[in-house]
């Protein structure tokens, strides 16, 4: 059986964001999400395309990659194939080649789901552990509690108050009104929502966009960023609490989100609102 990798169309985008959203299960690892897809459609429909890598054997899609960086390729398995060693070769194949476009040469990383039989053979061939990650999770069964926020759902014409935020929460950050309108033109974006905290002056202090995959499903929160005027009053917790309520509202199951174990004041933050932390998962790199 031959399996064949390629990337989508533009057109296409929308089929990969539904095969990974049915992919998305509680019992399973946690691996790309459609809603990375659809964060990553800020830089636009042909950028997305280009950055997607799909692998399909007999005409069925197995394996999706994401290249979040040209140097960074992040991988999800169909769960029936998480063990299947002619896919794990042959991905692991696919991405230590130059010639298949899959990563740049040099110092790579890859992230893929624990559990997936592709970390072993890349182990194997000699690829090494990165800075752990903790991923953290929350139950949705019960209502959450009120985040004491006045909360606002973003639409088009309020989408500079949401990119607004995100650059007063990130040094460096790029998103600007025109990328989050190329965010929502996705389809991922339809199960999506943006979210504005704002304290008792009315000011935006906080912000967040949760992704559903899905009812019945794990939905992730990317990102969450308070104002840099605003830190150390508790709207993290705050806006986190109001993300997990709007996945509930949108028929998640649980929500997500996943942050590198350093950053400790995040991990805090996301623990005061009640998500879990899960056993620690690490990006494989090749030195180069």
């Amino acid at each position: 059986m031959t399996i064949w990798l390629g990337t989508p169309s533009v057109d296409g985008l929308g089929g990969v964001a539904r095969v990974l959203g049915e992919w998305q299960v509680e019992a399973g690892a946690v691996q790309l999400h459609p809603g990375d897809l659809g964060w990553f459609r800020r830089f636009g429909g042909e950028r997305t395309a280009a950055a997607t890598r799909v692998w399909e054997r007999d005409g069925e899609t197995v394996a999706i990659g994401l290249l979040d960086e040209p140097d960074l390729l992040r991988l999800a398995f169909a769960p029936a194939v998480f063990e299947d060693e002619e896919l794990a070769a042959q991905v692991a194949a696919d991405i230590v080649d130059p010639s298949r476009g899959v990563l740049i040469e040099g110092k790579v990383y890859v992230e893929a789901p624990v559990g997936a039989r592709v970390k072993d053979l890349l182990s194997k061939e000699g690829w090494g552990i990165d800075d752990p990650w903790t991923p953290l999770k929350r139950e949705l069964t019960e209502p959450v509690e009120d985040s004491g926020l006045a909360i606002e759902v973003i639409a088009a014409e309020t989408a500079h108050i949401r990119t607004a935020v995100q650059r007063a929460a990130f040094d460096g950050s790029t998103f600007i009104e025109e990328r989050w309108h190329a965010m929502a033109e996705g389809e991922p974006y339809a199960n999506a929502r943006c979210l504005v905290g704002r304290d008792g002056q009315g000011e935006p202090v906080a912000a967040v966009t949760v992704w559903s995959a899905g009812p019945g499903k794990p939905g992730v929160l990317e990102p969450m960023g308070v104002h840099r005027d605003f830190r150390g009053n508790g709207y993290g917790q705050a806006i986190t609490l109001a993300a997990a309520a709007m996945l509930r509202e949108l028929g998640s199951s649980s929500a997500l989100v996943l942050t590198p174990s350093f950053n400790v004041g995040a991990v805090a933050t996301y623990r005061s609102a009640g998500f879990e932390p899960l056993p620690e998962t690490h990006d494989q790199v090749r030195s180069g």
